[in-house]
Protein backbone atom coordinates (compact mmCIF):
# COMPACT_ATOMS: atom_id res chain seq x y z
CA UNK A 1 0.00 0.00 0.00
CA UNK A 2 0.98 3.41 -0.48
CA UNK A 3 2.95 5.48 2.38
CA UNK A 4 1.34 5.82 5.64
CA UNK A 5 0.02 8.89 7.10
CA UNK A 6 2.58 9.76 10.12
CA UNK A 7 1.16 10.86 12.74
CA UNK A 8 2.06 12.26 16.52
CA UNK A 9 -0.33 12.40 19.24
CA UNK A 10 0.17 15.08 22.49
CA UNK A 11 -1.01 13.54 25.84
CA UNK A 12 -1.73 14.91 29.16
CA UNK A 13 -3.39 12.20 30.95
CA UNK A 14 -4.77 8.64 31.02
CA UNK A 15 -4.67 7.87 27.04
CA UNK A 16 -8.37 6.33 26.14
CA UNK A 17 -8.28 8.84 22.98
CA UNK A 18 -4.37 7.63 22.19
CA UNK A 19 -5.76 3.98 22.35
CA UNK A 20 -8.55 4.25 20.16
CA UNK A 21 -5.69 5.56 17.49
CA UNK A 22 -3.27 2.78 18.47
CA UNK A 23 -6.47 0.47 17.70
CA UNK A 24 -7.01 1.60 13.99
CA UNK A 25 -3.62 1.96 13.67
CA UNK A 26 -3.26 -1.83 14.42
CA UNK A 27 -5.63 -3.14 11.67
CA UNK A 28 -3.27 -3.79 8.23
CA UNK A 29 -4.69 -1.42 5.64
CA UNK A 30 -5.17 1.76 8.17
CA UNK A 31 -3.59 4.72 5.88
CA UNK A 32 -1.87 6.18 9.45
CA UNK A 33 0.45 5.25 11.86
CA UNK A 34 1.80 6.91 15.49
CA UNK A 35 4.91 7.44 15.03
CA UNK A 36 5.62 9.49 18.29
CA UNK A 37 3.60 9.75 21.32
CA UNK A 38 4.64 13.35 23.23
CA UNK A 39 3.90 14.27 26.90
CA UNK A 40 3.81 17.37 29.26
CA UNK A 41 3.62 15.07 32.27
CA UNK A 42 5.83 12.24 32.82
CA UNK A 43 3.57 10.48 34.85
CA UNK A 44 0.50 10.59 31.93
CA UNK A 45 -0.67 6.84 32.06
CA UNK A 46 -0.63 7.11 27.85
CA UNK A 47 2.61 6.53 28.06
CA UNK A 48 2.18 3.31 29.32
CA UNK A 49 -0.49 2.45 26.74
CA UNK A 50 2.47 3.60 23.83
CA UNK A 51 5.28 1.53 25.48
CA UNK A 52 3.27 -1.22 25.27
CA UNK A 53 2.52 -0.70 21.97
CA UNK A 54 6.01 -0.09 20.91
CA UNK A 55 5.37 3.32 20.20
CA UNK A 56 8.21 5.83 20.91
CA UNK A 57 7.52 8.35 23.62
CA UNK A 58 8.64 11.68 24.38
CA UNK A 59 8.12 13.92 27.49
CA UNK A 60 8.19 17.91 27.48
CA UNK A 61 7.59 18.76 30.73
CA UNK A 62 6.14 22.47 30.67
CA UNK A 63 7.26 23.09 34.35
CA UNK A 64 11.00 22.75 33.38
CA UNK A 65 9.97 26.14 31.46
CA UNK A 66 9.22 28.31 33.89
CA UNK A 67 6.10 29.85 32.17
CA UNK A 68 7.79 30.11 28.71
CA UNK A 69 4.96 28.86 26.21
CA UNK A 70 7.47 29.61 22.80
CA UNK A 71 10.32 27.64 24.14
CA UNK A 72 7.92 24.96 25.32
CA UNK A 73 5.93 24.67 22.06
CA UNK A 74 9.20 25.14 20.19
CA UNK A 75 10.60 21.75 21.99
CA UNK A 76 7.18 20.19 21.27
CA UNK A 77 7.21 21.47 16.79
CA UNK A 78 11.36 20.36 17.35
CA UNK A 79 10.59 16.78 18.95
CA UNK A 80 7.44 16.15 16.48
CA UNK A 81 9.30 17.38 13.29
CA UNK A 82 12.46 15.34 14.81
CA UNK A 83 9.95 12.19 14.13
CA UNK A 84 8.93 13.34 10.52
CA UNK A 85 5.44 13.76 11.81
CA UNK A 86 2.55 15.00 8.88
CA UNK A 87 -0.40 15.21 11.27
CA UNK A 88 -0.37 16.57 15.14
CA UNK A 89 -3.38 14.99 17.13
CA UNK A 90 -4.39 16.54 20.71
CA UNK A 91 -5.66 13.69 22.87
CA UNK A 92 -6.52 15.00 25.71
CA UNK A 93 -3.36 17.26 25.61
CA UNK A 94 -4.24 19.65 28.45
CA UNK A 95 -2.24 22.86 27.68
CA UNK A 96 -2.88 25.85 25.59
CA UNK A 97 -1.18 26.27 22.25
CA UNK A 98 0.86 29.37 21.31
CA UNK A 99 -0.18 31.37 17.81
CA UNK A 100 3.29 30.10 16.62
CA UNK A 101 2.89 26.57 17.08
CA UNK A 102 -1.00 26.64 15.65
CA UNK A 103 0.58 28.74 12.85
CA UNK A 104 3.67 25.92 12.19
CA UNK A 105 0.99 23.26 11.66
CA UNK A 106 -1.68 25.17 10.19
CA UNK A 107 -4.19 22.27 9.06
CA UNK A 108 -2.18 19.80 10.46
CA UNK A 109 -3.27 19.77 13.58
CA UNK A 110 -5.91 18.04 15.05
CA UNK A 111 -8.44 17.69 18.49
CA UNK A 112 -11.18 16.18 19.95
CA UNK A 113 -13.40 17.81 22.40
CA UNK A 114 -16.30 16.14 24.62
CA UNK A 115 -19.14 18.54 23.10
CA UNK A 116 -21.36 19.63 19.82
CA UNK A 117 -18.58 22.49 19.17
CA UNK A 118 -19.17 25.54 19.18
CA UNK A 119 -21.53 25.09 21.97
CA UNK A 120 -20.16 23.85 25.28
CA UNK A 121 -16.16 25.68 24.54
CA UNK A 122 -13.68 24.64 27.61
CA UNK A 123 -14.23 22.29 30.87
CA UNK A 124 -16.95 20.87 32.39
CA UNK A 125 -18.94 20.44 29.18
CA UNK A 126 -21.16 17.45 30.14
CA UNK A 127 -22.12 19.43 33.82
CA UNK A 128 -22.89 22.46 31.28
CA UNK A 129 -25.09 20.72 28.94
CA UNK A 130 -26.76 18.89 31.33
CA UNK A 131 -27.69 22.09 33.63
CA UNK A 132 -28.57 24.20 30.36
CA UNK A 133 -31.42 21.35 29.52
CA UNK A 134 -29.80 20.89 26.34
CA UNK A 135 -31.36 17.11 24.73
CA UNK A 136 -27.74 16.36 22.69
CA UNK A 137 -24.95 16.41 23.50
CA UNK A 138 -21.68 14.93 21.69
CA UNK A 139 -18.32 15.16 20.34
CA UNK A 140 -16.24 17.06 17.70
CA UNK A 141 -13.04 16.18 15.72
CA UNK A 142 -12.06 19.79 14.80
CA UNK A 143 -8.73 21.29 13.40
CA UNK A 144 -7.10 23.78 15.73
CA UNK A 145 -6.92 27.08 15.50
CA UNK A 146 -5.88 30.45 17.56
CA UNK A 147 -8.75 30.21 19.87
CA UNK A 148 -9.41 27.63 22.50
CA UNK A 149 -11.98 24.54 20.93
CA UNK A 150 -12.67 26.93 17.59
CA UNK A 151 -11.49 25.39 14.41
CA UNK A 152 -13.31 24.05 11.21
CA UNK A 153 -15.15 20.81 12.28
CA UNK A 154 -14.66 17.35 10.76
CA UNK A 155 -17.03 14.99 12.33
CA UNK A 156 -19.09 14.57 15.20
CA UNK A 157 -21.21 12.25 16.91
CA UNK A 158 -24.70 13.33 18.86
CA UNK A 159 -25.87 11.17 22.15
CA UNK A 160 -28.78 11.76 23.81
CA UNK A 161 -29.11 13.36 27.42
CA UNK A 162 -31.15 11.32 29.58
CA UNK A 163 -33.24 12.77 32.45
CA UNK A 164 -31.24 11.07 35.16
CA UNK A 165 -27.82 11.57 33.68
CA UNK A 166 -25.01 12.45 35.85
CA UNK A 167 -21.93 14.59 33.94
CA UNK A 168 -20.45 10.93 34.67
CA UNK A 169 -23.06 9.08 32.74
CA UNK A 170 -22.94 11.54 29.70
CA UNK A 171 -19.26 11.94 30.17
CA UNK A 172 -18.50 7.91 29.38
CA UNK A 173 -21.84 8.37 26.83
CA UNK A 174 -19.78 10.53 25.01
CA UNK A 175 -16.03 8.86 25.05
CA UNK A 176 -17.41 5.80 23.71
CA UNK A 177 -18.34 8.17 20.58
CA UNK A 178 -15.09 9.60 20.70
CA UNK A 179 -13.10 6.58 20.30
CA UNK A 180 -15.08 6.02 17.35
CA UNK A 181 -15.02 9.53 15.73
CA UNK A 182 -11.34 9.84 16.03
CA UNK A 183 -10.14 7.00 14.11
CA UNK A 184 -11.95 7.76 11.40
CA UNK A 185 -11.09 11.51 11.29
CA UNK A 186 -7.51 10.89 10.76
CA UNK A 187 -8.34 7.57 8.12
CA UNK A 188 -10.39 10.24 5.84
CA UNK A 189 -7.42 12.81 6.18
CA UNK A 190 -5.27 9.93 5.35
CA UNK A 191 -6.81 8.99 2.33
CA UNK A 192 -7.17 12.61 1.03
CA UNK A 193 -10.72 13.23 1.07
CA UNK A 194 -10.49 15.97 3.77
CA UNK A 195 -10.15 19.70 2.28
CA UNK A 196 -10.99 23.47 4.41
CA UNK A 197 -13.10 25.89 3.00
CA UNK A 198 -12.37 29.04 5.16
CA UNK A 199 -14.62 27.91 8.37
CA UNK A 200 -15.93 24.53 6.80
CA UNK A 201 -14.63 20.66 6.27
CA UNK A 202 -15.50 19.22 3.15
CA UNK A 203 -15.10 15.25 3.17
CA UNK A 204 -15.30 13.82 -0.41
CA UNK A 205 -17.33 10.59 -0.96
CA UNK A 206 -19.33 10.80 2.06
CA UNK A 207 -22.64 12.36 2.43
CA UNK A 208 -25.28 13.28 5.28
CA UNK A 209 -26.72 10.71 7.64
CA UNK A 210 -30.62 9.86 6.37
CA UNK A 211 -31.56 9.56 10.41
CA UNK A 212 -33.17 12.13 13.13
CA UNK A 213 -33.08 11.48 16.51
CA UNK A 214 -36.11 12.82 18.70
CA UNK A 215 -35.26 13.42 22.66
CA UNK A 216 -37.91 12.85 23.89
CA UNK A 217 -38.32 9.70 21.48
CA UNK A 218 -42.25 9.82 20.52
CA UNK A 219 -44.37 6.91 21.59
CA UNK A 220 -44.80 4.33 19.14
CA UNK A 221 -48.72 3.60 18.08
CA UNK A 222 -50.45 1.62 20.18
CA UNK A 223 -51.63 -1.71 18.34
Amino acid sequence: MSKKLRIGVLISGRGSNLQALIKACEVFDFPAEIVTVISNRPDAQGLERARRADIPCVVVDHRDFHGNRAAFDSQMTWALEDAKVDLVCLAGFMRLLSETFVEHWWDRLINIHPSLLPAFKGLDVQKRAIESGARFSGCTVHYVRHEMDEGPILAQAVVPIHNADTPDDLAKRILAQEHRIYPLAVQWIAEGRVRTEGPRVIVSGYGPPDTVMLNPAPKPPEK
